[in-house]
C-alpha cells in the first residue's frame, strides 16, 4: 500500500502510577515499527519524540488527582503535533500511557473539523476511560480521555476540547473492567461499551462490522486507540493494568484485519506498552504485528466476496 506513515513518539508517563511507559517509544522502534511498515509498501517518516510544552500552574479540586500540569502539557504538545500530522499523512503515536490520547484524539478532532468530515473513534481496551479529573479516586489522567472528547465537563484545566465526539460516535470495545462511578456516567450520557460478555455471545465481526459500517456512511475519519491491555495478559504481559479475559492473539488479528479491509482508519494510538513488564520484548513485538495488519498484511490475499 502506498501509505504514508508518520511515526510519533509520546513517551508520557504522568497519566498513571506504574514507571516505565515512557519507554514505549523506543521500544516499538527497536521491534522494527519503521521496517516492517516499509516492508508492507509504506513510506515512512519518524519524526521523533514530542516534548511537552513547559508545565504551568494547574490545581484541581479533587485531591487524588496527580501530574495535572504535567499531563496538560503533554495534551497541548499533542493535540499540535497530531493535527499537523494528519495533514500530511497516517500518524502513529507510540506511547506513552493512554493520558497521551487527551493530546492525540484533540489534534486529530481539530483536523477533521478542518476537512468538514465527522470524527469516529473505536477506544480498543479492557477499561471504559469515561472518569473526568473531578471523579476519577485512583487520581490516574490515563482514565479521562473518552470523557474528554466526549465533551464532559470537569475538564475546566485542561484547553477545551476542540470538537467534541458525540458518544454514538464512540466505540468502545472490548471493556471488562468498569467501576461504579464510571458504569453510572456511562448510562447518563448513553453510551453503551461493546464489552466482552457482548463479544463472547455475538463473536467480533458483527458488532465492529456495524460500526464500520456507520463511519463509511457518514463518510467519516476514523481514529483507533490501542490499549496493550485490551490483549489477553497471557499474549501481552507488559502492561500495568493487566485485566483477565481480553482479546486472543487470533481475535486481536481479525479486528486488524478487518479494519485494515474497511479502508476507514486515518490515526492510530499504541498506548500503555510497559518494556519494564515485557518478556524479552514479546508485547512491543506483538503490538508491531498488530499494526502491520492493520496495514495489510496478511498471510493470504482474499477474495471480497461481498462485493
Amino acid at each position: 500500500m502506498n501509505q504514508h506513515c508518520i511515526l510519533i513518539g509520546a513517551p508520557v508517563d504522568s497519566g498513571q502510577s506504574n514507571p516505565g511507559c515512557l519507554m514505549g517509544p523506543a521500544s516499538y522502534r527497536v521491534a522494527g515499527l519503521a521496517a516492517t511498515l516499509e516492508e508492507l509498501g509504506c513510506t515512512v517518516s519518524d519524526r521523533g519524540d514530542v516534548a511537552p510544552r513547559p508545565a504551568g500552574d494547574a490545581a484541581s479540586p479533587n485531591p487524588a488527582v496527580h501530574h495535572l500540569a504535567e499531563t496538560i502539557a503533554w495534551t497541548g504538545a499533542l493535540a499540535a503535533a497530531a493535527r499537523d500530522a494528519m495533514a500530511a499523512g497516517f500518524p502513529v503515536f507510540l506511547g506513552g500511557d493512554h493520558s497521551l490520547s487527551l493530546g492525540t484524539v484533540a489534534g486529530v478532532a481539530a483536523h477533521a473539523r478542518e476537512k468538514g468530515r465527522p470524527l469516529f473513534v473505536l477506544w480498543l481496551d479492557a477499561h471504559s476511560d469515561f472518569h473526568t479529573p473531578v471523579t476519577t479516586r485512583s487520581g490516574n489522567l490515563h482514565g479521562t480521555p473518552v470523557a474528554y472528547l466526549a465533551g464532559l465537563g470537569g475538564f475546566d484545566a485542561f484547553p477545551p476540547f476542540p470538537d467534541p465526539v458525540p458518544v454514538e460516535r464512540i466505540c468502545l470495545f472490548g471493556i471488562r473492567s468498569v467501576d461504579p462511578d464510571e458504569r453510572a456516567a456511562l448510562r447518563d450520557h448513553a453510551l453503551t461499551p461493546v464489552d466482552m460478555r457482548e463479544l463472547d455471545e455475538r463473536g467480533f465481526v458483527a458488532p465492529l462490522k456495524g460500526f464500520l459500517d456507520e463511519v463509511r456512511a457518514a463518510n467519516g475519519l476514523l481514529h483507533v486507540s490501542l490499549d496493550v491491555d485490551f490483549l489477553d495478559p497471557s499474549i501481552a504481559p507488559a502492561v500495568g493494568t493487566t485485566v483477565p479475559g481480553g482479546a486472543t492473539f487470533r481475535e486481536a488479528h481479525l479486528v486488524m484485519e478487518m479494519l485494515h479491509e474497511s479502508g476507514l482508519v486515518s490515526s492510530l494510538d499504541l498506548v500503555e506498552l510497559n518494556p519494564f513488564l515485557d518478556e524479552r520484548g514479546r508485547t512491543a513485538r506483538l503490538m508491531v504485528d498488530l499494526t502491520a495488519s492493520l496495514m495489510g498484511r496478511t498471510v493470504f490475499d482474499r477474495v471480497n466476496r461481498s462485493a
